[in-house]
């Protein structure tokens, strides 16, 4: 599903400048769940917009099905976006004036799906996820767990091929993190790719491998380690 090869990215300013990815290189298959952890500035963020067409690298490659995507501009980039990847944020990322039944439509509404199609679809996926009680109900009425159920469910309506997760459960405490970390494991195994930031050795304990990034660069789990010792 996924392949960079060599890829960099830069950032500039008038009197920086600093190297957020420095070739990176690694493939991810379609039905995998992938971890990608590091200490704060490492990169991953970075390679997450990346990964979610909302950044361009410096140089290098990136092939998302087989497609290259820095041949695409910024329309096309969007499209294949809207189509394939669904995106869950630690700070959820809700919109407050909107119930649950509306901020999980609303990425149908951006696709034009039929008001018919779109109530089917949010009444469906509000079921799996146990907050049909909460449909009418607003973010702030919600739990922690809650809204974030809310994020994966908005994240999936469109039946995306890939999920991208950045730090899921950060703003949770160990109960709701742990229910989110199940839900996304039950949607791996439904065949969603998954790739998931954390700072967490236990939520990358649920996925299938863990890439690991230090100062740009991917780097065995074991010399993060002697760089945290040395700190």
């Amino acid at each position: 599903m996924i392949k960079l090869t060599n890829l960099t990215k830069v950032y500039r300013t008038d009197e920086l400048e600093s190297t957020a990815l420095n070739q990176v290189s690694f493939e991810i298959m379609e039905g995998e769940f992938v971890s990608i952890m590091g200490p704060s500035g490492c990169g991953k963020s970075t390679l997450l917009n990346i990964l979610g067409m909302l950044d361009k690298p410096e140089s290098g490659s990136y092939e998302f099905q087989n497609k290259e995507i820095a041949k695409y501009n910024e329309k096309q980039r969007s499209e294949i976006r809207k189509r394939n990847i669904g995106f869950i944020f630690q700070n959820f990322n809700l919109i407050d004036e909107l119930t649950v039944f509306e901020n999980i439509e609303l990425p149908l509404i951006y696709n034009d799906i039929s008001a018919s199609e779109r109530k089917k679809r949010v009444d469906e996926i509000i079921g799996k996820i146990g907050i049909t009680h909460r449909s009418n109900h607003y973010p702030q009425q919600l739990s922690g767990g809650q809204q974030q159920r809310v994020a994966v469910a908005r994240a999936l309506i469109t039946k995306p091929a890939l999920i991208l997760a950045d730090e899921p459960t950060g703003n949770l405490d160990s109960s709701h993190g742990n229910e989110v970390m199940d839900l996304l494991c039950k949607l791996n195994e439904s065949g969603t790719t998954i790739v998931m930031v954390t700072h967490s050795a236990h939520d990358a304990s649920y996925s299938n491998r863990t890439i690991n990034l230090l100062d740009g660069q991917i780097v065995p789990e074991k010399k993060i380690m002697l760089n945290k010792a040395a700190v």
